[in-house]
Formats: structure tokens, sequence, C-alpha cells
């Protein structure tokens, strides 16, 4: 689905360039409203990890492969606006660096990639979280249908902005037909993916799950025979809450599905790529601007050996993908943190929210004691 240069004219490309700036700038607001002390960690790990499984291509017909978009992913792990912005870090690394999607071509690239993907996948997973029981098996049920969809509706969009903008004199009613139908096989892979990198972070740490916020169905408890909500909990332990281990974890297989499960990657070229060569729309394709990058195609110029270059260019590209995705992360979780508090030096909004925190814990404590006293008293009477 990466689009090179060339496919696209000089005008529609500056369009979808205005388009993905415009995205950007939404989401790089809307993001700081998503990012807290649970999600702006998390971040960017999910733009090192969809890099990472982008570089694993696997068969879905013959002769044509498929690989991970990554928007439903990151929407549903770490929100909308925040996944917008995962994919566009990828796509930005893989542009610039590896020589993967043109450079002219980067905002047709995001406007399908980031922002159809996401948009589509989280409007979907909302619409089911509303009217499925809440719960673990209904969140997978929503990734995968969200994750299934959000491929196919990348089809159309390219479809779309091919027939304003293609380069060539192609049947684009043949080549819809061609794109929806591959990127269909395709988004099966996308929603297992997605069903299962969500359904194992859940198991492990749901309160890192943005898409699972408010999914869970609260405690309940027996009170005069009537069944009630449980009292809110009150504030979880900061060692409680800590993310290194998660963190850990998910770059070690960042790293391992990067650095050694990519070299057994399908060969074959992907959706878009054999879509184009069947049907003549990369007669006028351009050299990409990067090629001369000593990581271009996935690979470290002057090595080689196929399995050390290959595996080599995925780490160095997860390493530089977290970094930069962090770094991005981090500094609007820190302007969300100085809006929050414009007056306040950060040390003061730190004493601040713990003192409120402890005075809701408080106030929570003691109207649970209270409760807990009249039902006691009920009870003997």
């Amino acid at each position: 689905m990466h689009v090179p240069d060339g496919f696209i004219n000089a005008p529609v490309s500056a369009v979808t360039g205005i388009v993905a700036a415009g995205a950007v700038a939404v989401s790089l607001k809307g993001a700081r409203r998503e990012l807290d002390e649970r999600t702006a960690p998390l971040a960017g790990l999910v733009a090192a990890f969809i890099f990472a499984v982008q570089m694993l291509n696997f068969p879905v017909a013959a002769g044509t492969s498929g690989h991970l978009l990554g928007g439903a992913l990151a929407a549903i792990l770490v929100g909308p606006f925040t996944g917008v912005l995962c994919v566009s870090v990828v796509l930005l690394m893989q542009g610039v660096l590896f020589a993967d999607g043109g450079l002219t071509a980067l905002g047709v690239n995001i406007s399908d990639m980031a922002l159809v993907t996401t948009v589509v996948a989280y409007l979907v997973f909302r619409g089911l979280a509303k009217v499925l029981p809440r719960g673990r098996r209904s969140l997978t049920v929503a990734s995968f249908a969200a994750a299934l969809l959000s491929v196919p509706a990348a089809a159309v969009a390219f479809t779309f902005i091919y027939a304003v903008g293609g380069t060539t004199d192609v049947s684009i009613g043949k080549v819809a037909t061609a794109m929806v139908g591959v990127h269909v096989l395709i988004g099966i892979g996308e929603a297992a993916i997605t069903a299962l990198t969500v359904g194992a972070v859940v198991a492990v740490r749901p309160d890192l799950v943005y898409g699972a916020r408010g999914l869970t169905a609260p405690l309940k408890l027996r009170v005069g025979g009537e069944l009630v909500d449980a009292p809110a909990a009150g504030p979880v332990p900061a060692a409680a809450r800590s993310h290194r281990k998660v963190w850990l974890a998910g770059l070690a297989a960042s790293l391992v599905l990067a650095g050694f499960v990519s070299f057994y990657a399908s060969a074959s070229p992907d959706g878009l790529e054999k879509v184009a060569h069947d049907k003549g729309i990369d007669k006028k394709a351009e050299e990409h601007a990067s090629a001369d990058s000593p990581l271009a195609d996935y690979g470290v110029r002057d090595i080689t050996d196929a399995r050390l270059s290959g595996g080599l260019a995925g780490v160095i590209g997860v390493g530089v993908t977290v970094v930069a995705g962090s770094a991005v992360f981090w500094a609007l979780r820190r302007r969300r943190t100085q809006d929050a508090s414009p007056s306040a030096v950060p040390g003061d909004f730190g004493a601040s929210a713990t003192s409120g925190a402890s005075a809701a814990s408080a106030t929570s404590g003691a109207s649970a004691t209270s409760d807990a006293g009249a039902a006691a008293s009920d009870g003997k009477g």
C-alpha cells in the first residue's frame, strides 16, 4: 500500500499533502487529550511495533503478499488521534531512511494509510463496542472487525485518489475490483494480528489499552438482596501502574520480529505492487529520492549477507522509530501537563494532583465505610 513517486500527479499529490498536514495538525492537538501516564510511554512503542510487523509480509494469494497497515491497532491501543501520529511517524521513517513509499507521495500515504485506516477502524470499533456485551471477548471481536474493514477502505481511498490524479490511462473499475479484492484478503491478516495483539495487552494490562476504557462490566455487590455497583477503587499505587515490563517486552518483541523473523517474510509483491504491475498503473513510477540511502530496501549497504543486512536494518528501524515516536509523544504529554496547570510549576502540579487524589480517596473511603455500616445495620434489623 506504500504509494511510490510517479503514481499520482503533482497537483493531487499537493492536495493530499495539505490533507495529510491538516490531519497531523489536528491529531497533534487531539493527542494531547489522549496521552496520559499510561498511553504516552506506549505510543512510541506502538509505532515501533507497527514498523516491525510491516516488515513481515504474509502470502495472501498466488504471487501476492500483504502486511499490516497498523491504523486499527494504533487507534485501539492508544487512541485515534495518537494512532494517526503513530502511523505517520512510521511512514516518515520508511520513506526517508528505507526508500519505502515516495517522498512526493508522502501526503497520499499518510492520508490513506494513517488517516483513512485509523478513522474507519475506530468508528467501527466504537460502534461495535456500544452494541456488544462489555468484556474481553467483545473487545477482541470489535478489534478484528475494525481492522478487517479498515484495509479495503484504504484500498477504496487509493482507487479514488488514483481516479482523480493517476498518471496512466487505465480502467478505474478494474483497478478498484483488483485493489478491493486483494486487500480484503490482506485485511483478514491485519484483523488477526490486531485482535491477537490487543487481546494480549488486555490480558496483561487492560488499563493500558485506550479502547478498553469503560468496556469492562462494573463489579456488583449484593446489598439488602439487590445488586448494586461496587464503590470505585482508590488510586492505584505507582508501583502497580508501572508500564516498564510491558514496554520492555514490547520492544523486545519488535526487535525480534524486525531483526530475525522478517528474514522469513514473503518475497512476493504486496497488494498494491501486484495490482500496479498487472493493470499498468506503474508505467510512470519514478526512482525513489532516497534510493541511495544506506538502508534502502531494508538492507544495510556493504553488508553482503542477506540475513545480517536485513536483520540489522530492521533493528535500526525499530530503534529510530521508537526514539522518534517517543520524543513526539512525550513532548505532547508535557505540553498537556503545562496546559492543565499554566500558573503552577511542575512540582506544584504534582503535589496538587497528589493532594487531590488523597482527598478524593479519603472522601470515597469515608463514604464507603458509612454505606457499609448502614448496610450492616439493615442486615441486623
